[in-house]
């Protein structure tokens, strides 16, 4: 049929649909080729949670139509959405389409062969009702599994929910089923993935008194085959104890939690409309510490936010350096269009301000994870390993998310073994 190509940015979300994508692509005879190669078909599949993004987005289409002028080049996923007619005037792009036409890009693309006009199909987010599955499992090892889209919070600073639509999820049957396909390919962990799945079976758009997250983890726990599985990411307020109990208790569970922060000081919290006080977040962060004395535990926070002084952030400092976190993602504000707190610009922090705080936060973060890994040094932990294309070593992941390699050993790709940490069969990956 042809060849064609895919560049994937923003969340593992954006990377489980480009691979539903390839998928589609392949079972109907297209070879998919290198970026840098020449191809007929370009995807391009976006992220727009910063003017980064949207710049980083804007350089990689210019690129690639550089490279292929000759290609269909289609633009989706949320800068797409957001800003479509943006999208629409970078040179060499074919066609825009939506978060909810990305699904239907056959349907929509009658012959990819680019016209005068570009192509523009980006229906209103109020109007995404229907959950599209994906999952993305590249090395044979592990997958990203999506199990909930959207979101129905409405964050000061966040373009999602105009980006994504309301909170929808699959049905148990449906990830059960994909879960047990992927036990079928050796696929030894999943990583459960959405944009907030603690809605998982809640919200506007799902049936009142259907299951919800912790249902759905007892029925993924029987799956045969399945070694492991992850919450890639889960709201303070929307993990219960009973979800923190489950995982303790259940040993396909691991022990590792991303929990977004965003910020350590109550009057931030408040300005940014999130859900949940600092108080709330301490205690599922002690609770976790006292049910699993050795998870990893992750945390996202947003430096520069206006209305952000020197001493809230001073507060937000504080909180985590005394806070057991293993690690931070560290974001800088970025004003975003259409958002409650982009008004708020007479109370805008300043650029290089923002910077500061940034390395402050990461500084910190670098010594909480150096920290939490030299306390596994020497204990035995198991490790699923996996392949590493750009050198002579194998990679792989303990259970509580500290990574290791070994040398090259082909047999061992897939597998699960016991090692000893910071051995030469377990050397701590530097980040």
């Amino acid at each position: 049929m042809g060849r064609v190509s895919f560049h994937t940015l923003g969340c593992k979300l954006n990377f489980a649909e480009t691979s539903n994508l390839r998928q589609e692509f392949e079972s109907r005879g297209y070879e998919t080729v290198d970026q840098r190669d020449s191809c007929d078909i370009s995807i391009i599949n976006t992220c727009s949670v910063t003017a980064e993004a949207d710049r980083k987005c804007r350089q990689i289409i210019r690129r690639i139509n550089r490279l292929n002028p000759q290609a269909f080049i289609v633009v989706t996923g949320c800068y797409a959405q957001l800003r479509p007619k943006e999208v629409a005037s970078v040179e060499g792009v074919s066609a825009v389409l939506g978060n909810a036409e990305k699904a239907r890009i056959f349907d929509l693309i009658e012959d990819f062969i680019p016209r005068e006009h570009t192509q523009v199909n980006v229906s209103c987010t109020g109007t995404h009702t229907s959950f599209a599955p994906a999952f993305l499992s590249d090395d044979r090892t592990r997958a990203f599994l999506k199990i909930q889209d959207g979101c129905d919070y409405s964050c000061s600073f966040c373009t999602i929910p105009m980006a994504r639509g309301k909170s929808r999820s699959a049905s148990p049957d449906e990830i059960v089923a994909q879960a047990e396909s992927l036990a079928q390919r050796d696929i030894k962990e999943i990583i459960l993935t959405g944009v907030n799945i603690g809605l998982y079976g809640k919200g506007s758009l799902n049936e009142n008194g259907g299951p919800h997250l912790l249902d759905l983890l007892y029925r993924l726990a029987k799956v045969d085959g399945i070694l492991r599985y992850r919450i890639s990411s889960i709201e303070p307020n929307l993990l219960t104890d009973d979800i923190i109990d489950f995982v303790a208790d259940t040993p396909v569970m691991v022990p590792h939690f991303h929990i977004p922060l965003q910020s350590g000081n109550n009057a931030v919290l408040g300005a940014m409309r999130r859900r949940y006080r600092r108080e709330v977040y301490s205690h599922r962060v002690e609770y976790i510490r006292r049910r699993m004395p050795e998870a990893s535990i992750g945390a996202d926070v947003i430096v520069g936010f206006p209305t952000e002084t020197a001493e809230h952030f001073t507060d937000t400092h504080t909180f985590l350096a005394n806070l057991p976190v293993t690690y931070l993602h560290v974001f800088t504000y970025s004003e975003r269009p259409n958002t409650a707190s982009v008004i708020q610009t007479q109370r805008a922090v300043p650029p290089p301000e923002r910077s500061l705080r940034n390395r402050a936060l990461r500084a910190l973060s670098d010594r909480k994870r150096r920290m939490f890994r030299e306390q596994f040094r020497g204990q035995v932990r198991p490790v699923l390993w996996e392949r590493n294309v750009k050198s002579d070593t194998i990679r792989g992941y303990t259970d509580n998310y500290i990574r290791v390699s070994r040398p090259f050993d082909q047999d061992r790709i897939g597998s699960v073994e016991k090692v000893t940490l910071g051995s030469a069969d377990a050397q701590f990956v530097l980040r």
